[in-house]
């Protein structure tokens, strides 16, 4: 029932151009304190002032995540030819395998600016449960590993970290950026 209410927001919840937009009809995000790729600490505010596209996946993942992934990073870069600058943030749902050191190299064949987050399972339920992500084991591939069922929204967020839409999975960068703008450029 939640994804498909959160669905649905994506989809309606969008605005005109110079309009404001109105607040999401249920409570996503929050508040987190997590670890970087490089060993840095992050929560959800954004150190640079950018706005954020943030995704929850794993750096190997051969679903959904290598399709969204790409999405964000081609939505990061036309954003920037705009002169809005957003972060692309991947919080792993595969700490075991996502961890300090591990994740860049992966994450900067999407893009050179991918942040990627883990931390303990503590510090990733609060995340989770703050943005009602859902990660299952599926199966165990031979060539992959690991292989999960997992959330695949991706939240919009402004520099302080505040939820301002979110998107599904299969949108074209295009529309994200043509959404994303409206909710971005206002700020």
């Amino acid at each position: 029932m939640m994804r498909t209410a959160l669905f649905c927001a994506a989809l309606f919840t969008t605005t005109s151009a110079g309009a404001t937009s109105l607040p999401l009809p249920f409570d996503v995000g929050g508040d987190f304190e997590l670890t970087d790729q490089h060993g840095n600490p992050r929560t959800q505010i954004d150190p640079e002032g950018n706005g954020q596209l943030l995704f929850f996946g794993y750096a190997l993942c051969p679903g959904i995540c290598s399709s969204a992934m790409p999405m964000i990073a081609d939505s990061v870069d036309a954003l920037k030819d705009a002169g809005i600058g957003v972060t692309p943030v991947m919080i792993t749902i595969d700490p075991d395998r996502d961890k300090v050191g591990d994740m860049n190299a992966p994450l900067e064949k999407y893009h050179p600016d991918f942040v990627g987050l883990t931390g303990s399972e503590t510090a990733l339920q609060v995340a989770y449960d703050a943005y009602s992500v859902e990660k299952e084991l599926a199966y165990v591939d031979p060539e992959y590993g690991p292989v999960y069922s997992h959330g695949s929204f991706v939240y919009l967020l402004d520099a302080e970290g505040n939820v301002l839409t979110l998107f599904p999975p299969i949108l074209s960068s295009e529309r994200v950026v043509e959404l994303a703008e409206k909710y971005l450029s206002d700020e």
